[in-house]
């Protein structure tokens, strides 16, 4: 099954190169940043775009905002290796700026591809930028740590909306709030097991 699914996101990554999408962020990025992590998983991370360890490494989260993210997961009782992480935007933006709507547009058709493929329980958004695709109504503050389940495409998943790990290493009180809220997710992950 893996095997499959890891040649179709080598599909996916080879048309984002073969249609040359946002090709001034390509020219300035060392890597194309696809994700990471277990093909099976239950839990898909969206950030919003790879940073510069990122785009030098070619994998998501490997900063900062990753080690933290690695930190709650272990708090979790979840290791990176049973998730699988990726961004919205797949090159690194210069100096790390916001993405911009028509760079995120034109990445949004792979990103749903990785999420036909990877088919998870639960996604969690990290951040408003990929927040606002799935709740684009939502307000980051307003609805964080809670679970919404959506129709997308022709299925229904559930979304749980978090802070990006980034926010949090700047502002002690959303540290504490991230982590409550990420540590509610495995729960989250068992009420869908049991149909609830």
């Amino acid at each position: 099954m893996s095997d499959t699914k890891q040649a179709d996101l080598d599909q996916v990554r080879a048309d984002i190169l073969e249609k040359n999408i946002c090709p001034e962020l390509a020219a300035l990025a060392h890597n194309l940043v696809m994700g990471d992590g277990n093909l099976n998983a239950d839990i898909v991370f969206i950030g919003e775009a790879p940073g510069k360890n990122e785009d030098e490494q070619g994998l998501p989260f490997v900063g900062a905002a990753g080690k933290f993210l690695n930190e709650m997961l272990a708090q979790a009782g979840m290791e990176r290796s049973d998730v699988y992480i990726t961004n919205i935007v797949k090159y690194r933006p210069p100096n790390n700026r916001d993405p911009l709507p028509e760079e995120k547009k034109a990445f949004w058709p792979y990103l749903t591809r990785q999420l036909d493929i990877i088919a998870p329980k639960v996604v969690v958004t990290l951040g408003r930028h990929s927040m606002e695709y799935f709740l684009p109504e939502a307000k980051i503050s307003m609805v964080h740590g809670e679970a919404k389940r959506i129709t997308f495409g022709d299925k229904k998943i559930v979304i749980v909306p978090l802070y990006h790990p980034a926010a949090a290493l700047y502002n002690g009180g959303m540290r504490q709030t991230l982590i409550d809220d990420f540590l509610r997710v495995p729960t989250v992950i068992e009420m869908i097991k049991k149909g609830q």
